[in-house]
């Protein structure tokens, strides 16, 4: 049976890859994200797009009446919108503490707000019984991120999670949280990454590769499919095991 399927940050990287398993299947899929013509370009197979500030409510708003329009019930939503703020103006500013707040702001409004928002704005268009939820966090939310700001971002999403599995479960309505470790074919990365940290990074893993975007795709597809209805308010590391370390 075709479902519906609402994917954020669905233009690039890991959500374009969860778009594409699910427009495989036959699923009818939605691509938010703030770049209209990179939605455009996805070329996901009958995909809908609507471009939009998550972080801002009257823009989710207007998502929401979309969704309402074009979809009506919601059977899965995929939060993979988010980042470290490398899009981002900086701060501008030369004191230290004024540069530490916008980092932190940029860092919550990209990956916590924008998901509560999100999820908040659909709630009551999730399918009941069947529907699903799913956020894509970070290994940094485990081992963080250099500077702090983005991995404790992506930890926030695991209570979150937490208590909405608690709320939903009753409805029957999953909650699961996904942890990747290095993926890449990203942009998240941008221009960071040199092949001496690229290395470092492999060899956390105990596997000795890096992770794709459809590694965390495939996980991502089976926690919304029928054989996973018994799983919820988990978290499920796709990292190679560099959770645990080397």
């Amino acid at each position: 049976m075709t479902r519906n399927i609402v994917i954020s940050g669905g233009g690039t990287g890991i959500g374009l890859a969860t778009a594409q398993t699910f427009a495989a299947d036959g699923d009818q899929v939605l691509l938010l994200g703030r770049r209209a013509e990179v939605l455009e370009k996805a070329g996901v197979p009958g995909a809908l797009t609507y471009a939009a500030d998550l972080a801002e409510p009257d823009q989710v708003r207007a998502v929401a009446r979309f969704v309402a329009e074009e979809f009506g019930t919601v059977d899965v939503l995929v939060h993979s919108a988010g980042g470290a703020g490398q899009r981002e103006r900086p701060s501008g500013s030369d004191d230290p503490l004024d540069r530490v707040a916008h980092d932190w702001t940029v860092n919550f409004r990209q990956n916590v707000l924008t998901a509560a928002l999100l999820t908040e704005a659909l709630r009551k268009r999730l399918a009941e019984p069947g529907g699903r939820v799913l956020f894509v966090s970070s290994i940094a939310a485990y081992r963080g991120s250099g500077s702090g700001a983005y991995a404790a971002a992506k930890a926030g999403l695991h209570p979150y999670a937490h208590d909405l599995a608690r709320q939903l479960g009753p409805h029957g309505i999953t909650v699961n949280v996904v942890a990747p470790g290095y993926v890449e074919d990203t942009e998240f990365f941008g221009d960071t990454m040199d092949e001496a940290r690229r290395a470092r990074l492999v060899g956390d893993t105990v596997t000795g590769r890096a992770g794709t975007p459809g590694d965390v795709a495939s996980t991502l597809h089976w926690l919304a499919s029928p054989a996973a209805g018994h799983v919820t308010s988990q978290i499920v590391q796709v990292n190679g095991g560099a959770e645990r370390g080397n």
